[in-house]
């Protein structure tokens, strides 16, 4: 199980919106009746959505009562899936792929500019742009890489200019568009990247 760090300043209450009751109950038609705590994955995850990228307390025990499951059997898959964030990570989470790919192509050089833009540490939120960074294992895009993930989206096929660009658009709070950054069509050879001149698909 993954020892993960739980936020010292819990809020004593969580519910889902009524939005989000809605999404729940269209997550929770997919499984039987007698195996409704199989949607607890999904209903961490939209949690996490509704609290700003991260999972207090009040979330696990809410969501343990809403599946008729033991409060320890739900802290156990949020503590051991690292996709759930247990602390603050603020409005846009950055995580860097620095796996054998991304590193030979210049995700050290990606880690420096999130020390030098977003804060010092790792899992350190930033006072000025609301945002924290932390390394990761593959991410799954290694044909782009070196690549980032901020929140839900992908931003592929980096250097430190692009890489640049789009860290200064989370702290101007005007997030540039997740893709590749040299053209590629989704797993495309880089050379028919080339050929489109390298615009952001």
């Amino acid at each position: 199980m993954s020892l993960k760090k739980v936020h010292d300043d819990q809020p004593k209450e969580f519910k889902f919106s009524t939005e989000n009751i809605k999404k729940v109950e269209e997550i929770l038609k997919r499984y039987p009746n007698k195996n409704k705590k199989s949607a607890v994955m999904p209903l961490l995850y939209l949690a996490q959505k509704q609290n700003e990228n991260w999972i207090p307390l009040a979330a696990i025990k809410y969501i343990a009562n809403y599946l008729a499951m033991p409060y320890i059997s739900v802290y156990e898959i949020a503590t051991f899936y690292s996709m759930y964030n247990l602390t603050p990570v603020g409005k846009n989470f950055i995580q860097v792929c620095t796996t054998t790919p991304c590193l030979i192509r210049g995700a050290d050089k990606i880690v420096k500019l999130c020390k030098e833009k977003i804060s010092p540490n790792e899992n350190e939120v930033s006072k000025k742009s609301n945002s924290s960074w932390t390394e990761v294992e593959c991410l799954g895009a290694c044909v782009s890489a070196p690549m980032i993930q901020i929140n839900d989206d992908y931003y592929e096929d980096l250097d430190e200019k692009s890489t640049s660009e789009i860290l200064e658009s989370l702290i101007n709070n005007k997030p540039l568009k997740p893709g590749s950054y040299r053209g590629r069509k989704n797993t495309a050879p880089e050379k028919i990247a080339s050929i489109n001149g390298g615009k952001h698909a």
